[in-house]
């Protein structure tokens, strides 16, 4: 089973750029391009987070037509950039199954993988929460799995990566019970986020947490504390996770780009690993 994980899109109003210089419309057409002639494609793809760049209803129109394009299931979940309401208002219920009440949170329960979709948005701030009424569901959703293998997608990480102003608005209130929630579930193959705009993995309560990188732009590496943040057109990329029951997941970081290549590997007579 292959899992495709974009995220970050940012998508805008037809025409205009995000921070004025990012044309990410025309690199998220890119992206599904690039997913669309993956050979073979794959058999899903999840959307971590920040779908939009101003949670306005012309952008989800927008981000609707581009994604629409992907013939597999397609599921989301928003992120600091998006407003629940008008997320829900305007793409399709099936990008989002069974999510009722006050968040977007839903199980996948159809594919080898079982899929748990977490809304860690806080209305009006860029820092992420679980307050309790999504830990609930959390800890309901996990209790319902039968062991069987689990991801866990979300918008903001739960831990620090050392970009400090990344950090700050993280997955902030709740983190502490989400841990507890996460840490003794073997079934957890991985924790998936956004956000950050980087490829960044780690061990996190017993498993990986990992943070794919952006199909647009992406945030500066810049380690030392006083960085106040910046985007670079490093570039864009995604994560693909292969699954069988004999590895669990195994995860590819995908560029979309076109580089020269390939070219046969054509060894030297001097080669020591030839017999």
């Amino acid at each position: 089973m292959l899992i495709a994980q974009i995220t970050d899109l940012h998508v805008r109003p037809r025409g205009l750029p995000a921070y004025r210089v990012s044309e990410t419309n025309r690199m998220v057409a890119r992206a599904v391009a690039h997913l669309l002639a993956l050979d073979p494609r794959p058999d899903l793809v999840l959307i971590s987070g920040d779908l939009t760049d101003c949670g306005l209803a012309e952008e989800y129109e927008e981000l609707r037509g581009l994604v629409a394009r992907l013939p597999m299931p397609v599921y989301v979940v928003p992120g600091n950039h998006d407003r629940r309401e008008t997320l829900r208002e305007v793409l399709p219920a099936a990008w989002m199954p069974g999510a009722t009440g006050n968040f977007v949170q839903y199980t996948v329960e159809d594919h080898p993988v079982r899929l748990i979709a977490l809304d860690t948005l806080v209305a009006g701030a860029s820092h992420g929460a679980l307050c309790t009424e999504r830990l609930g569901f959390l800890e309901r959703a996990l209790a319902t799995g039968d062991g069987r293998p689990t991801l866990v997608f979300l918008h903001h990480p739960p831990f620090a990566c050392g970009l400090i102003h990344m950090d700050e608005i993280r997955l902030l209130d709740g983190e502490a019970a989400f841990r507890r929630l996460i840490a003794g579930q073997t079934c957890i193959e991985r924790i998936l986020c956004g956000h950050h705009h980087r490829p960044i993995v780690t061990r996190y309560a017993g498993t990986i947490a990992q943070i794919a990188p952006s199909v647009t732009h992406q945030v500066a590496f810049d380690l030392t504390p006083e960085h106040e943040g910046a985007l670079v057109f490093e570039p864009p990329a995604y994560l693909l996770h292969r699954f069988t029951p004999e590895t669990g997941i195994v995860s590819h970081m995908v560029y979309v780009e076109t580089f020269d290549g390939p070219y046969p590997f054509v060894l030297d007579a001097a080669y020591p690993g030839q017999h």
